[in-house]
């Protein structure tokens, strides 16, 4: 299972969800669906924006977990 770790990263860059989705042109539902791990894809490019605007690389937001049985 791919887990987003999107908050711990706005955390330590110290951006609010707020500012985030503007800096992305997309509401904060769609941000917050992404942030609690609902999401079911994420565009490269959103993706790409996402590091561009918090300076750090996709493996600092995303993060793999063996699925739980």
């Amino acid at each position: 299972m791919i887990v987003v770790n999107l908050d711990v990263m706005m955390a330590k860059r110290k951006i609010s969800s707020m500012e985030l989705a503007e800096k992305l042109g997309i509401t904060q539902a769609n941000l917050s669906i992404l942030k609690t791990n609902k999401g079911k894809a994420i565009r490269f490019s959103t993706l790409d924006r996402i590091c561009e605007i918090l300076d750090c690389k996709p493996g600092d937001i995303l993060d793999y977990k063996g699925d739980e049985k």
